[in-house]
């Protein structure tokens, strides 16, 4: 009868440790959410993004090694690099250096010009990720966490499928035993023909399980946090037609607006032990 008392007593008191240190990160996520730092335009679009929930889902906390993959201007990364700074250790996996792709060279410009003059920024690891030919975005067995936001249509869409797979056993490999993969993309209905759709942005949330899978990882979690059923996915322009891109302009913008942002998957995996 003491044994199991004690055994309910360490229960509870390892609940209850929980369930402080996740309402503490999810305080230390709306403090960096909402600060100064942060423009308005880009706070303007947590309703649709909803970084608080999302980091949090993905379990999170201010100690961790994190990779963000393909961080672009920085809209995440303007969240992780506050959160972990003096505490955990950010790797940013940007475009190669070596890319002849404009685009590329302009976004790894400007992030490596707020890498030398914002502060939150100064600790920040740069390294390197192509889905094709670059994989070395951390020391292997390192992370604890890496990050994916609505890139892996991108892959796909420039490349093929075995892109998206070589991606995978990337991110496993940076990934310690028992690491978290965060993946978010735009999500195609699984009853759409995803051939026809491969241009359109939107990829199957099973298809997504199903690399991850076959890459190791083991499906941890799902949650409709980025859900938006208001999104159809079968836009004329993709999921480009929708903000914030609006690809029409004002063709149909009211429209559009209403629909706000894409229905996008959100799934937590993990590295086994």
């Amino acid at each position: 009868m003491k044994f199991s008392l004690k055994t309910a007593l360490a229960a509870t008191i390892a609940l209850s440790l929980s369930a402080c240190a996740s309402t503490s990160v999810t305080e230390s996520l709306e403090e960096v959410t909402t600060s100064n730092f942060r423009s308005e335009q880009a706070q303007a679009r947590d309703q649709y993004r909803h970084p608080v929930e999302t980091l949090a889902f993905f379990g999170i906390t201010p100690e961790m090694t994190v990779v963000e993959i393909s961080p672009g201007g920085g809209w995440y990364t303007d969240i992780l690099a506050p959160l972990l700074k003096g505490k955990g250790t950010l790797y940013a996996a940007h475009f190669p250096a070596d890319s002849d792709v404009k685009y590329y060279q302009r976004s790894l410009a400007g992030f490596k010009e707020k890498m030398a003059n914002t502060g939150a920024y100064a600790d920040i690891r740069l390294t390197e990720f192509s889905a094709g030919t670059h994989h070395n975005i951390a020391p292997a067995g390192s992370a604890d966490m890496v990050l994916t936001f609505r890139n892996l249509h991108n892959w796909y869409m420039n490349g093929d499928e075995q892109a998206v797979k070589d991606a995978m056993r990337a991110f496993y490999t940076a990934l310690k035993p028992g690491g978290v993969l965060g993946v978010v993309d735009h999500r195609l209905p699984e009853t759409r023909d995803a051939a026809k759709a491969k241009r359109s942005g939107y990829v199957k949330e099973s298809w997504v399980i199903a690399l991850a899978k076959e890459a190791g990882f083991e499906l941890a979690a799902k949650s409709e946090i980025n859900a938006n059923p208001k999104d159809f996915a079968d836009h004329p322009k993709g999921v480009w037609t929708l903000p914030p891109s609006l690809a029409l302009g004002d063709e149909d913008r009211a429209k559009y607006e209403a629909i706000g942002e894409s229905d996008r998957m959100t799934l937590k995996f993990i590295k086994p032990q």
